[in-house]
C-alpha cells in the first residue's frame, strides 16, 4: 500500500475526501495526488500524520499498526492480516471472532505469567 494509498483509507474512514483533508491542512488541493509519483517532504507527511494522529511510519508503509508509540492500541480492530489471515486482508473481524480472540489470550497469559512479566519488563 502506497502513502497515497494509507492517506486516501484513513481519509475515508474519517468521512473526508482527499481534497478536503489537504485543504483543511493547507495543502493545494491536488498534493496527494502527486504524491502517487512522488515522494512527499518530511515536514508535510509529519503534518498530515498528525492530522489523522499516526505515525509517519505507518504512511510510509513502514508498519501496519496506524497508533502512536505510548497510546493505548485499545481501539484497533483485530484484522484478518494480523492474523496471518491475508485472504481477508484489513477487513475487520467480526465481534464475537474477537471476542474469542480476547479470551484464548487471556487464558493463554494465565498458564504462562511469565511471558507478561517479561514484556512488562521491556
Amino acid at each position: 500500500m502506497t502513502v497515497f494509498d494509507r492517506i486516501k483509507k484513513l481519509s475515508n474512514k474519517k468521512g473526508k475526501s482527499l481534497q478536503a483533508v489537504a485543504e483543511e491542512n493547507n495543502f493545494s488541493s491536488n498534493l496527494f495526488y502527486r504524491w502517487k509519483k512522488s515522494d512527499p517532504k518530511g515536514k508535510d507527511l509529519a503534518k498530515v500524520a498528525d492530522y489523522f494522529n499516526t505515525t509517519t511510519d505507518y504512511l510510509l508503509g513502514r508498519t501496519d499498526d496506524p497508533t502512536k508509540p505510548g497510546e493505548p492500541n485499545s481501539n484497533k480492530e483485530l484484522t484478518w492480516r494480523d492474523l496471518g489471515q491475508e485472504y481477508g486482508g484489513d477487513s475487520p473481524v467480526p465481534d464475537e471472532f474477537q471476542t474469542m480472540v480476547d479470551s484464548l489470550a487471556e487464558g493463554y497469559f494465565k498458564a504462562h505469567p511469565e511471558l507478561r512479566k517479561k514484556n512488562d519488563d521491556q
